[in-house]
């Protein structure tokens, strides 16, 4: 793993669009890279224009490296004291607190504490990283304040197939533990499980892991088709291809067009809401949908069915 550091401008930021999303008023970033190097990850087609990119010499589309702002806890630090109005922060939006790189700099924690150390804030923690669980002594004392969601992306039942996507995060067991220890210890939870990629959305797969985060005392469960934005889903198919799975890599091309993604974020969506309707908790979706690809076949139904989505761009 090639490590670049940077200085970014910004500590806590205003985030219309995850406003939107109802995850965050505002958002912190410790980097341009995460190192987890997912390859259907969408940050790389937001951020491509970022200078960082540049000096660090790399493609924002390539994997095996990472870009990190050491100095990310200063200026967060600086923000929480100075900024009047205050709500919720995701931390992070585009990166990974609790990647390896991030991890080296101990940026999760100390972000943490910079936030926390302040009244009024609020913090929901989305990493794909186990790690986060050495910092629940740190989220305790501030339980009523904080919300852990680690991304699960597949059940057990995939876990070895989805590692050759997400080559450098947690395994999926590992971060189904670390919200066993969260609900353990009595603190908040919610489930993350984006994006669901075609291959692990079946009714059987969506079922599990709504059952899982639901018995974690999650209070909502985010739901999102993978996006199609950049190289991504180019990108995932040919690691499963390399890693010998020909048949879900397969499953993944399909999507790459429009009508394939259509389909398949109906059905996604189907069994998200049958699965949540079965427990009584239909409440508590929140189906995060661009819909510019979908089909007006597909488009009109989600619509006429829509418990729990949320339009977003320009026809929310």
């Amino acid at each position: 793993m090639r490590i670049h550091t940077t200085t970014l401008k910004r500590g806590i930021a205003k985030t219309a669009e995850f406003k939107k999303k109802g995850l965050a008023e505002f958002a912190v970033n410790v980097g341009t890279k995460c190192g987890h190097g997912c390859s259907y990850c969408s940050t790389g087609a937001m951020l491509r224009m970022h200078p960082a990119f540049k000096q660090a010499g790399e493609n924002p589309f390539a994997s095996g490296y990472a870009i990190v702002d050491p100095a990310t806890p200063e200026r967060v630090a600086y923000d929480a004291a100075k900024l009047r109005q205050r709500g919720l922060i995701q931390l992070c939006t585009t990166v990974d607190a609790w990647s390896p790189e991030a991890q080296q700099y101990g940026l999760g924690r100390k972000c943490l504490e910079a936030i926390l150390s302040r009244p009024g804030w609020t913090v929901r923690i989305l990493t794909k990283n186990a790690a986060v669980m050495n910092d629940f002594d740190l989220i305790g004392k501030y339980r009523e304040r904080v919300l852990v969601g680690l991304s699960l992306t597949a059940p057990l039942s995939k876990a070895n197939i989805v590692a050759a996507v997400e080559p450098q995060a947690s395994p999926i067991a590992e971060r189904m533990e670390v919200l066993r220890e969260a609900s353990r210890r009595g603190l908040r939870t919610y489930g993350m499980l984006c994006p669901l990629l075609p291959g692990f959305s079946g009714r059987t797969e969506v079922y599990d892991l709504v059952d899982f985060v639901l018995d974690r005392g999650a209070e909502e469960v985010f739901v999102e088709p993978v996006n199609g934005r950049g190289p991504g889903l180019g990108l995932t198919e040919q690691a499963l291809r390399d890693a010998g799975y020909a048949s879900e890599a397969e499953t993944l091309k399909a999507i790459r067009h429009r009508v394939g993604w259509s389909r398949y974020t109906r059905r996604l969506l189907e069994n998200v809401q049958t699965s949540l309707l079965r427990r009584h908790a239909l409440s508590k979706l929140r189906f995060l949908l661009y819909p510019a690809r979908l089909m007006p076949s597909d488009e009109l139904w989600i619509r006429q069915h829509g418990g729990g989505v949320r339009w977003l761009g320009n026809e929310s």
